[in-house]
């Protein structure tokens, strides 16, 4: 990886001028949520909403979650602030996720209000051709495709074409003696969306897929490096559900494969990125979002402040604290080339892509640089951090964690995993942050 500053290049920036009119404006339309009123105060700041062990726990909607989203819209159901969900779930596409959304919190939600941990993959253009390997579940084939993927392959077809590879299930070996179909395209590279249901076959079918060069009818070669590009979304180690205890997420599958693969080859396992929380690139995609709202919207006033709400330490608040520490430098600086420092001091190498010829992608197309100057973390107690303990009324006083649960490839750092704020739920969340803003949204 070679850092932030390929991906900023050539990003145009906001007018500024625009950016800075008076928030009382003559006059509205129809936008992003619905027709803004003259008499309504207009926000300078966003919010980042996590959803497991935030809004959600497994199915369980949290019960302060519809208790703050009625202070987030207006009683014709419009949003008073730009708001963006921010999952590291990676099982669906987000049409299906704004849907399940908008049903649990009584609120309508649309799909470009919510970034999925695969969301990103839509920039990786240079393998939208190859043929891709995807693990996970759900609709792992049509995800792969929406997100830009033209020639995929699943573990299931896998198994399908060589039948002798999954071994582990004695139920599911061959019964009677047989040889690889092989009708599969090689393949290229391997996509990551998140844990399976079976991780002794997706394990082992990643591992013969790495060590064969894409190629499973030939035997392994354990010295061939570098091995095909790997592509992961979703870190977290852990998240939470309707258990009393957090769960294994797909960052703890990512482990089991990394110490594979070394235990096998001697070699580490390199990724060609990182994607989802705490990747910086999927917090700036999330404030291009907001600022895409308050246009649609008309809001006037810059966004100049980003609020992220999260429950889980080495994700959320990781994740806006890098975020938040690359727009202090940048505002500190004027110069987009302070990212290079910030992702040297975070030791996070492999979060964007690689820089490609020209400078040519998606989003370099789409993205303008960033109009907020701060990203601050709130952390809840109703998901992954600890609800039984005592919230201490300074958060600098709180959390010095000695083990460190983030990915591998990320540095530990322990002002990244300090919030900003700690409060008991996101309704509590919400009126912290309307109290910081003195926002106080009028009754429609």
């Amino acid at each position: 990886m070679r850092g932030l500053l390929p991906f900023y290049r050539g990003l145009c920036t906001l007018s500024s001028r625009q950016a800075r009119r008076k928030a009382e404006f003559a006059g509205s339309r129809c936008g992003f949520c619905g027709t803004q009123s003259i008499s309504k105060p207009q926000p300078s700041f966003g919010l980042l909403f996590d959803i497991d062990g935030v809004l959600v726990r497994g199915r369980m909607p949290i019960p302060a979650a519809k208790k703050a989203f009625e202070k987030l819209v207006d009683s014709q159901g419009q949003f008073v602030v730009p708001v963006v969900f921010v999952t590291n779930a990676g099982n669906c596409l987000r049409q299906k996720k704004a849907d399940q959304l908008s049903h649990i919190l009584g609120v309508p939600i649309t799909q470009d209000q919510v970034i999925m941990s695969h969301s990103p993959l839509r920039m990786f253009k240079k393998f939208h051709d190859k043929c891709v390997l995807v693990s996970g579940q759900g609709p792992v084939l049509e995800i792969a495709k929406n997100v830009g993927f033209k020639n995929v392959v699943s573990v299931d077809m896998l198994r399908e074409s060589f039948p002798l590879l999954d071994m582990v299930d004695h139920n599911r070996r061959p019964k009677l003696p047989s040889s690889p179909v092989g009708t599969l395209p090689q393949v290229e590279a391997v996509i990551l969306f998140g844990e399976p249901i079976r991780w002794e076959t997706n394990l082992q079918l990643i591992i013969d897929t790495l060590l064969t060069k894409g190629n499973l009818s030939n035997a392994h070669h354990l010295h061939n490096t570098p091995h095909l590009p790997l592509l992961a979304c979703n870190m977290d180690l852990m998240w939470m559900a309707e258990a009393h205890s957090p769960r294994f997420g797909h960052g703890t599958f990512l482990v089991c494969l990394e110490n594979i693969y070394k235990k096998i080859t001697g070699q580490d396992l390199k990724y060609e990125a990182l994607m989802g929380k705490p990747s910086e690139l999927t917090y700036h995609f999330a404030e291009y979002l907001i600022r895409s709202q308050a246009m649609e919207r008309q809001w006037k006033l810059p966004v100049t402040s980003l609020y992220a709400i999260g429950d889980n330490l080495m994700t959320d608040i990781y994740g806006a604290n890098l975020y938040n520490r690359y727009l202090e430098e940048r505002v500190a600086r004027k110069n987009p080339k302070a990212v290079a420092k910030m992702v040297s001091a975070t030791g996070s190498t492999t979060a964007l892509p690689q820089e490609e010829e020209g400078g040519d992608n998606l989003w370099e197309s789409e993205l303008a640089l960033p109009s907020a100057t701060s990203c601050k973390s709130v952390l809840v107690c109703t998901g992954v951090y600890n609800p039984n303990m005592e919230v201490p009324s300074d958060a600098s006083h709180c959390i010095k964690e000695t083990v460190f649960h983030g990915h591998r490839d990320f540095r530990f750092d322990p002002e990244l995993v300090e919030p900003d704020h700690i409060v008991h739920d996101v309704a509590e969340a919400v009126d912290l942050i309307f109290e910081q803003e003195k926002f106080v949204p009028k009754s429609s």
